[in-house]
């Protein structure tokens, strides 16, 4: 008799949760649940319920795992290509989703990084491959003027035969080739080179302190703004932006298992913590903008459908059952209803 009334209770019991999550009623539940975890969330500091050194090993190993996966991988690809062949970029204007103003502030802040500008361009200096195509630009400029100059003599009646008798003595005496001529120019442009490069970066310089590069950068700004974002596709084929992407993608991915990387997790898990870890649960949530209505309502949309499913064919019902009925089967209860 008592294990019969334990089986009443524990069918009874089943059927409770069942119908918490069913209808209308599944609803209110979850408000009601909601409100009580919102309720002890708003007692609970973040540095008090979380520790910070197990999210950084937690935070580490994601990157790691998650940023290496083949999901990302594929989806990187299938991303890149879904935005570009996306129909709305063909109905909105570049300037209806991007704002002048910020876009104006952006430029204007870029401008004064004159440390960056500074330092780049003194860093470009020192390369031996800047140089190196440095000399073979200032050799071409000087051998294509020096052709052009040529070109324009033999026009002259007469000039011709004495620029080819002249050629011609000079490589006797001297052993001159046009290869001779061009290692002499590519010497003398190759010592030249960083003589010139410096010169250059001091006009750059000077043209982002004084010329109008601002009015320049809105006025470019202004001629995409009035056009569909698709056109921007003019500048980029979806191959080529696939490539691209990837092959960020194998950037970050050869970086996010070095030490480097995980002392990065590290470094914004603790600004995190300086700037929140004495909020109380429920205010972080608020700052993060997830308000409780909000949660109401998306837990009830994708736990309904989830529920539904589960409850085909007696799946969740076999599930609510096999962890109450330990509790029904046990001794204490068994005492009870015997009276003991």
């Amino acid at each position: 008799m008592t294990v019969s009334l334990a089986d009443q209770l524990l069918d009874a019991q089943v059927q409770f949760i069942l119908s918490e999550l069913s209808g209308d009623r599944l609803a209110a539940v979850v408000a009601r649940d909601v409100d009580d975890v919102l309720a002890v969330a708003a007692t609970m500091r973040v540095a008090d319920i979380v520790d910070r050194d197990s999210v950084k090993e937690v935070g580490r190993r994601l990157v790691v795992e998650i940023g290496g996966s083949a999901v990302v991988e594929s989806m990187t690809a299938a991303l890149s290509d879904g935005i570009y062949d996306m129909g709305a970029s063909d109905e909105y204007l570049l300037g209806d989703v991007l704002d002048r103003d910020a876009v104006q502030a952006l430029v204007q802040h870029a401008l004064t990084l004159n440390r960056l500008t500074d330092r780049a361009l003194d860093r470009l200096t020192e390369s031996p491959i800047v140089a190196t195509i440095a000399s073979k630009f200032v050799t071409k400029i000087v051998g294509d003027f020096m052709q052009q100059n040529r070109a324009r003599a033999e026009k002259l009646p007469g000039m011709s035969t004495m620029l080819n008798i002249g050629t011609g003595a000079v490589s006797k005496v001297r052993g001159a080739t046009d290869r001779h001529l061009d290692q002499l120019l590519g010497d003398a442009a190759g010592k030249g080179a960083m003589y010139a490069l410096k010169r250059t970066n001091n006009a750059i310089r000077e043209l982002i302190r004084d010329a109008p590069i601002e009015e320049a950068a809105l006025e470019l700004w202004d001629l995409h703004a009035n056009e569909p974002i698709g056109d921007l596709r003019a500048y980029l084929s979806k191959d080529e932006l696939r490539e691209f992407v990837l092959r960020v993608h194998d950037v970050v991915v050869g970086a996010r298992d070095t030490e480097f990387a995980g002392e990065l997790v590290d470094v914004c898990i603790d600004v995190f913590f300086e700037a929140y870890g004495d909020y109380d649960v429920a205010r972080l949530l608020d700052e993060l903008g997830i308000t409780r209505d909000n949660l109401v309502s998306d837990i009830t949309r994708f736990a309904a459908p989830v529920i539904e499913a589960a409850k085909a064919g007696g799946v969740l019902e076999g599930h609510i059952r096999a962890r109450l009925e330990p509790f029904f089967r046990s001794d204490a209860v068994a005492a009870i209803l015997s009276g003991r």
